[in-house]
């Protein structure tokens, strides 16, 4: 019998309610319960989320002990999102992780979500694979967060370089959102760019010194920009679509890329990867592939199932807390915000 533990991870950080069984750094289940309900809002609604997730706990952790093949009696320790997040979301997660480590008298452990989509590089895979080597950089790029982390292990990690405003893909859902999308608009955004010219338009690079990103001068100029083009033709929203999702896709990955670049160079490192919900963007992966070629990199990209939140990537990290005797007492609480 395997020495490996067995551990249920529970994400509950915004508006997907995700469990999922690892044994190791093998992932045996992981389901996701996705929230329609923010949709007909275009964003996601705080209140909503926390009550779909009251809703949705329960039956998506059965389904994935179920899956699983497990027992609880079979678990060896629970981990859950403790932040960052949505407060009424993370409450949720906390309250039945603290509750089902109370009742089964296992471990509990508290995940930091933004370093866990920086784990998920480590999720044992089915067929020949290779990880990155310590030390690493990593571009996490998501709706709430645009960071470049230097990876000196899998509990040691700083971030270099972070977004002083906005977010990459709060960029996207919001350019999508001007042009009369429907939410979440990143994926369609990047959908409708595949058909078009990314050198159709021109748009502003933000200039932050280091590497530091902002992306709220850009949301500003693609509004002007639009505002600007609708008053000499109320159609061209419409008719160039596919164009200007293709150039402000294309702004965004080169502004992303060109930091990530400068960044390898000043810390020598040419092991580079991408996670986070954002990193499933067609280009971002495609154009961080040619950048790894030009420069001598091994890149890495998560499985499309561990780039946008998931619980997977909590029981990784979990996997590295359990080894290194990091485990969480009932006296801890979610947050917001979570400093590193």
């Amino acid at each position: 019998m395997s020495s490996l533990p067995i551990i249920l991870a529970i994400e509950s950080s915004c508006d997907e309610t995700s469990a999922a069984v690892l044994q190791g750094r093998k992932v045996i289940s992981n389901i996701i319960a996705t929230q329609k309900v923010h949709e007909r809002y275009g964003g996601v609604v705080p209140e909503l989320a926390s009550r779909a997730h009251q809703s949705h706990i329960v039956p998506v952790v059965q389904q994935a002990l179920a899956e699983a093949g497990y027992m609880p009696t079979d678990l060896n320790a629970i981990a859950f999102t403790q932040g960052p997040g949505l407060m009424g979301s993370l409450l949720v997660g906390t309250s039945f992780a603290k509750s089902m480590s109370m009742a089964l008298q296992i471990p509990l452990i508290a995940v930091n979500h933004m370093q866990a989509h920086v784990l998920a590089h480590f999720i044992e895979k089915k067929d020949n694979y290779y990880t990155p080597e310590f030390p690493f950089l990593c571009l996490t790029v998501s709706g709430g967060h645009t960071q470049i982390v230097k990876v000196d292990g899998p509990l040691q990690m700083s971030i270099i370089g972070e977004t002083i405003d906005d977010a990459a893909g709060e960029a996207f859902d919001k350019a999508a959102k001007v042009m009369g999308l429907p939410y979440p608009g990143g994926p369609l955004i990047d959908k409708l760019a595949a058909m078009g010219d990314p050198d159709k338009f021109h748009f502003t690079t933000p200039q932050i010194p280091g590497f530091n990103f902002s992306f709220s001068g850009l949301k500003t100029n693609l509004l002007y920009f639009l505002r600007d083009q609708q008053a000499l033709n109320a159609d061209f929203i419409e008719t160039e679509k596919v164009n200007i999702c293709a150039s402000y896709q294309r702004t965004i990955v080169d502004y992303l890329l060109k930091k990530l670049e400068a960044a390898a160079t000043q810390y020598n490192i040419t092991d580079i990867g991408i996670a986070g919900g954002v990193s499933a963007n067609s280009e971002l992966r495609s154009k961080l592939r040619e950048k790894a070629d030009l420069n001598g990199w091994r890149s890495f990209i998560p499985d499309f199932s561990y780039c946008t939140d998931n619980a997977a990537m909590i029981g990784i990290a979990g996997y590295y807390k359990y080894l290194a005797g990091e485990f969480a007492d009932l006296s801890f609480s979610p947050k917001a915000r979570m400093e590193w």
